[in-house]
């Protein structure tokens, strides 16, 4: 099975800083994330990785919208500014630990395996 995905352009990219982020049970934290697009209204995902899990979608964001996907609204969001994305984590909790990407459109949202042709 193939599938197709729009063309992603080179000069598209998201930059985050590198490092742990350390705070305590109840405190706020935003994490970074700018990007470079020529996309006139571009749409930015947030992505939770759990130790030994996979990434997981968590919220959406273009023009001033935002998705949020088994996660409380309150307490996760993000805004598009002009270059960045930052994702404002409130009342933290002990489950919050873990890897957070960002990612500009388009993304892979499908079963890998259907990006291969099984020639078996």
């Amino acid at each position: 099975m193939f599938s197709s995905f729009p063309e992603c352009k080179g000069e598209d990219r998201v930059i985050q800083p590198t490092g742990d982020v350390i705070t305590t049970e109840g405190e706020t934290v935003t994490l970074d994330c700018t990007f470079d697009t020529s996309d006139t209204f571009p749409r930015l995902f947030w992505y939770k990785q759990e130790v030994n899990g996979f990434p997981r979608f968590i919220l959406q964001v273009y023009s001033g919208a935002k998705d949020a996907e088994e996660f409380q609204k309150e307490r996760m969001y993000a805004t598009v500014n002009k270059t960045s994305v930052p994702l404002k984590i409130q009342k933290l909790q002990l489950s919050d630990s873990a890897v957070y990407y960002c990612a500009l459109r388009p993304t892979v949202t499908a079963n890998p395996q259907s990006l291969y042709k099984n020639t078996s």
